[in-house]
């Protein structure tokens, strides 16, 4: 998450020199008590940035880790719900059709049925929609999940607790998914994963980048990137070392691991500090700070003196407050609209993509194992972006370039490598846009209602996933209604983030207010 000074000042400055020429300010930052509190960032920076042990960086680490198990339930499907192979088991087939059209004695699948649920439930002539909903059940999971659960992490339970009861409750999901007695049972069970789903990845990118001091945002922030690009990686991996595997074995081998690793961060992991103290529990934000820089002797008086705010401010918690906060204000309806428009878009690619590869030429396991691996650069590259380029600029750009090679795919008729690199490259400009909109929505958002507002933009993508299934399905027959589409809906939905402030250079706010006093100022001064 990059972020740069923080930003207007709330409480009123302390008597004392404050201009650096004092014998004040030699002193460490977390020394200096007659130093003006800004805002509680400026409180928590003055202690993160004196972390005398890795610790914090630690614990970012563990929370970033979940993204490793929110991507390999993002694209399971890839291999669960594979199109097998077959063949012509007498003269009354053509291998040139597809068997639909002829008897099913006359065809067979090549491969065990148990590879794939389509094969196994035996839907592979049945409609697109039908096809494509245990898919989609799992996005609309996703999205009821999202909806009802997105204001926990910052009204209640804290960004900790709903990472440790997410991870928990998906891999409980997944290993009941796994013995799924029929087709409907399936599609339910991929259901009840995707709500549990919902919030992994937002409640670890937001913990672990609040664990930190602001020169680690950007590193942790690519860290999350990074850990999704393994999780999505490992599923071509294990299907490949066993092109025989049930998918039934695909999800206990991803649902196991996530079990053991909710128990641990339930025991390991610290809840965010900033969180605590904007919750008015300025005791245990103390205590956290404690743990994570070894700093035991100081008085943290900076925070007890900003207490009263933070409890006002936290007055009238409740699980829906922060949901009220943000759809109070305007100009924060304005920003969730614009950048949900540019999640709907990329949404679309970014899940339909791997979803479509079977519809293409190449091999799905090798395809796949590129779709991947593409992610790592795209990571890289969002990086690179944050810390030297626009956001806004730099999301429309990567949002066209993925649109237009999405309508490459759709007029190439021969495949091949042409085909498969155009698909790369849609899916590298998807990946990277969607990196830099995750990083762009914390920057938008102050931090009481962060969670819920980056919570309902990957909503709006899971919206994008739940639809692409369907497209993908209907794709098989015509290439327009998947790869077309996908770059229509991208290239158009990235336009709307032209209608989005620049936050670079801009320091994340805590409050509403302090995030409306910056507004005003850029307004006046044209920047920030």
């Amino acid at each position: 998450m990059a972020v740069a000074d923080a930003a207007v000042p709330l409480l009123p400055s302390h008597s004392g020199d404050i201009t650096g020429n004092s014998p004040q300010s030699k002193e460490p930052s977390f020394n200096k008590k007659n130093t003006a509190i800004n805002s509680i960032n400026d409180a928590i920076e003055r202690y993160m940035d004196a972390a005398a042990s890795p610790t914090h960086l630690l614990l970012a680490a563990l929370a970033a880790f979940a993204w490793i198990f929110d991507a390999q339930q993002a694209f399971i499907s890839i291999f669960s719900d594979a199109s097998p192979p077959w063949h012509c088991t007498s003269s009354a087939c053509s291998p040139s059709s597809t068997p639909c059209n002829f008897p099913s004695s006359s065809w067979s699948y090549s491969l065990p049925s148990h590879i794939s649920t389509i094969s196994d439930f035996s839907i592979y002539c049945a409609s697109p929609v039908l096809v494509g909903l245990p898919a989609s059940s799992f996005f609309a999971g996703c999205l009821f999940g999202g909806l009802l659960l997105a204001t926990i992490a910052d009204s209640q339970l804290g960004r900790k607790n709903t990472l440790v009861l997410t991870t928990l409750s998906m891999s409980i999901a997944s290993v009941l998914t796994a013995f799924s007695p029929n087709y409907a049972a399936y599609t339910v069970f991929r259901f009840i994963s995707g709500f549990a789903r919902a919030n992994i990845s937002t409640s670890a990118f937001v913990l672990s980048s609040e664990l930190v001091p602001r020169r680690h945002r950007d590193q942790i922030s690519i860290l999350n990137f990074f850990f999704y690009t393994i999780g999505f990686l490992s599923l071509p991996a294990v299907a490949f070392l066993n092109k025989t595997l049930s998918w039934r074995s695909l999800y206990l081998y991803t649902s196991i691991p996530c079990f053991f690793y909710s128990i641990i961060l339930h025991f390991s992991m610290k809840e965010s500090p900033r969180w605590l103290l904007i919750k008015g529990r300025t005791e245990e934000a103390i205590e956290t700070l404690k743990n994570l820089t070894f700093i035991e002797k100081q008085s943290f008086s900076d925070l007890t003196e900003i207490e009263k705010i933070a409890a006002a401010a936290s007055a009238e918690s409740n699980i829906f407050s922060a949901a009220r906060i943000l759809w109070e204000k305007r100009w924060a309806v304005r920003r969730l609209a614009a950048i949900s428009a540019v999640s709907f878009g990329v949404g679309i690619v970014y899940y339909g993509m791997p979803l479509s590869l079977g519809n293409l030429t190449a091999n799905l396991y090798l395809s796949t194992a590129l779709n991947a691996v593409a992610e790592l650069p795209s990571s890289l590259a969002a990086f690179l972006i944050a810390r030297w380029m626009n956001r806004r600029s730099s999301m429309v750009a990567f949002t066209m370039v993925s649109g237009i090679c999405c309508l490459v795919c759709t007029v190439m008729a021969g495949g091949g490598w042409v085909e498969m690199a155009a698909e790369l490259g849609s899916f590298f400009a998807a990946c990277t846009a969607f990196d830099l909109m995750i990083i762009y929505s914390a920057e938008l958002f102050p931090t009481c209602v962060r969670n819920s507002a980056i919570a309902v933009v990957r909503q709006v993508v899971v919206i994008g996933g739940a639809v692409a299934p369907v497209m993908v399905a209907a794709g098989r027959r015509r290439k327009f209604l998947s790869f077309g589409l996908f770059g229509i809906m991208i290239f158009f939905g990235g336009l709307f983030a032209g209608f989005l402030p620049e936050t670079k250079g801009c320091g994340i706010s805590d409050t509403m207010e302090e995030e409306e006093i910056k507004e005003i100022a850029a307004r006046n001064t044209r920047s920030c």
